[in-house]
């Protein structure tokens, strides 16, 4: 049942008036109860082990007349028969902690100057710590305040209804719980509450030792269930242990007929070891024979081969004298070369000159193609292998020259144009200086462009002119060349290695230089 009600001022009315009159009525008794000395009436203080509850029942109730329900008039009628010396009985816990938690519910309902000053601060706390926090408290103000009691008691009858009736006409309900018929008793106390509480506590532990034993019954078929369990275990396991022995047995047999077979097997491998051992032994005596034979016959090759060594040897000194024969041939025909080719530069006055015939073309741009001599054609080579070009680089006064934006757009792209030509052209700066090679880049533009970097020693960069194409200005530079001297053209483009390779020149792809531009 609820606990807790908000505050009425009539029903505090109605409980006050009830209780002043009540006090005027009950005369030397309320004087009595008023009197009770605190340190004898603390229900925390009695040990319940060595209070006999039958001692706490007032005796004189059996003769006395059976009070009514019209007869009482409020919760202030007081157990005649209590005096001062006498203790309160013992509680049972469940009990005491039944009257703390009615009285909590009830404090904060109670005006202010009704709560007793040690328990004004635990009123203030939460529902779910007065009771906790505040029992000792509550218990103690119980024991020694009877007006603080019949107070509470007024509320808490007030909650318990018909249930309240029955304990203030000394009565309770079968079905009521005793825990709650205690507590009542005991805030009430009519005519033999003490043995309202003693039935409570004897309840109480009729209730542990019924739930004690309702325990133990059941701890004792889970047991037997257990047992029934394992019972069906073991013959499980027993069941399997017997198959397990049966196919041990089994395999037994089968191990032992294969022990009989594997012992056969030995002797018969013991035998054929024997004959082995015995034919080994023959086979080591024509080992050793033929080791012998194949120590002389290996004296006989080694004197052959010294003697082979020997006619080598004389072999190679003729050699070597014949060759130095030819070397000094070869030696007088090339210095008699060179001296012809001194006297002749000597004889046609041929000064040194410093400049090459690409530049005649990067100044003058012939308006007339020259006339490519029969045996031009002869230099031309068809081959695209990248290795090639480090091969052609290599030959004496080579000259290189290079189909600028053909190969910076199929290496490097996605750049700008100013930045495609700038690494170009360092790039063949470096080749240039590695190689000491003739170096010419062409790009097409309708007139020069402004704002580039110089360029680098042994490098030429020439753009075309308006009308003219890239193409055409590599063709006429190849075609102002000498015939004889390496010219190496750098283009992917199909019509301008054709084009050279007409000429003479050796067409390489623009992977090969990109691959020597990586490299380097």
């Amino acid at each position: 049942m609820p606990l807790t009600e908000s505050h009425d001022d009539n029903l505090h009315g109605e409980v006050s008036t009830g209780a002043a009159r009540q006090t005027g009525e009950a005369g030397p008794e309320a004087d009595a109860a008023a009197d009770v000395d605190p340190a004898n009436v603390n229900p925390t203080n009695v040990d319940p082990a060595n209070v006999d509850p039958a001692a706490d029942v007032d005796q004189p109730e059996a003769t006395e007349p059976e009070v009514t329900g019209p007869e009482i008039t409020g919760p202030e009628v007081a157990e005649p028969e209590a005096t001062e010396s006498e203790a309160e009985p013992p509680l049972p816990e469940p009990v005491r902690q039944r009257i703390v938690a009615l009285t909590a519910a009830v404090l904060p309902v109670l005006p202010g100057e009704e709560v007793p000053v040690p328990l004004r601060r635990v009123a203030k706390f939460a529902p779910n710590r007065r009771a906790r926090l505040g029992a000792p408290a509550i218990a103690a103000q119980l024991a020694v305040d009877p007006l603080f009691r019949q107070r509470i008691t007024a509320r808490v009858l007030a909650d318990a209804g018909d249930l309240g009736s029955a304990v203030l006409a000394g009565t309770a309900p079968a079905v009521a719980d005793p825990v709650e018929v205690a507590a009542l008793a005991y805030l009430a106390r009519p005519r033999g509450w003490r043995g309202l509480v003693a039935a409570s506590g004897a309840a109480v532990r009729a209730e542990a030792d019924k739930a004690v034993v309702e325990e133990l019954v059941r701890e004792a078929e889970q047991r037997v269930s257990r047992a029934e369990h394992d019972r069906t275990v073991a013959r499980v396991e027993a069941d399997k242990l017997r198959d397990e022995l049966a196919r041990v047995r089994e395999e037994l047999g089968q191990l032992r007929e294969e022990s009989r077979q594997l012992a056969r097997a030995l002797r018969e491998s013991q035998t054929r070891e024997r004959k082995a051992g015995e034919l080994l032994a023959t086979e080591r005596g024509r080992a050793t024979r033929a080791t012998a034979d194949a120590d002389a016959e290996l004296r006989r090759v080694r004197a052959r081969l010294a003697e082979a060594e020997a006619a080598a040897g004389v072999a190679k000194a003729s050699a070597k004298e014949a060759r130095s024969v030819d070397d000094a041939k070869l030696w007088l025909l090339l210095e008699t070369i060179g001296q012809a080719a001194v006297g002749l530069r000597r004889e046609l006055a041929l000064d040194p000159t410093d400049r090459l015939p690409a530049d005649f073309v990067a100044d003058a741009f012939a308006d007339q193609p020259t006339v490519t001599p029969a045996g031009a054609a002869t230099r031309a080579r068809d081959t695209d292998d990248p290795a090639r070009l480090d091969q052609l680089l290599a030959l004496p006064k080579a000259h290189l020259v290079v189909d600028g934006y053909n190969v910076t757009k199929r290496g490097f792209g996605e750049m700008s144009l100013e930045q495609q030509r700038k690494r170009l052209i360092t790039g063949l700066g470096g080749i240039a200086a590695q190689t000491g090679d003739e170096v010419t880049v062409v790009f097409d533009g309708a007139e020069r462009m402004h704002g580039l970097p110089p360029a680098p020693r042994g490098v030429r960069v020439l753009f075309s002119r308006k009308g003219e194409t890239a193409d055409e200005l590599i063709r006429r530079l190849v075609r102002a060349e000498p015939s004889g001297r390496p010219v190496v053209v750098v283009s992917s483009d199909r019509e301008v290695a054709d084009g050279v390779r007409r000429h003479g020149a050796y067409p390489l792809g623009a992977d090969s230089l990109l691959r020597r531009l990586a490299r380097s």
